[in-house]
């Protein structure tokens, strides 16, 4: 298993457009991707899911990434955060 911590740029914070970018990344892996914020966590691969936890601009997330192609997630989600959140 891998995990990265990440703080949102975003002003809006995790909000549709950048959650929607998020999700469509991690459904290119075969590996559970989660995503958590405090005490809540979602399936990085279930949009309502993400929004649901209300990630503000500055707050912290932790994605976790379990699973045959969990190299190649953990590198490539790093940069899909980067640019998209």
């Amino acid at each position: 298993m891998k995990q990265f911590e990440y703080t949102i740029q975003d002003p809006m914070g995790l909000h549709a457009r950048p959650a929607g970018a998020l999700v469509r990344a991690a459904k290119a892996y075969g590996s559970k991707i989660t995503v958590a914020c405090g005490e809540k966590s979602a399936a990085l691969t279930k949009l309502m899911a993400v929004m649901s936890l209300g990630v503000k601009q500055g707050q912290t997330v932790t994605v976790s990434i379990d699973g045959e192609d969990e190299d190649k997630a953990f590198e490539e989600l790093q940069q899909a955060f980067r640019e998209n959140a």
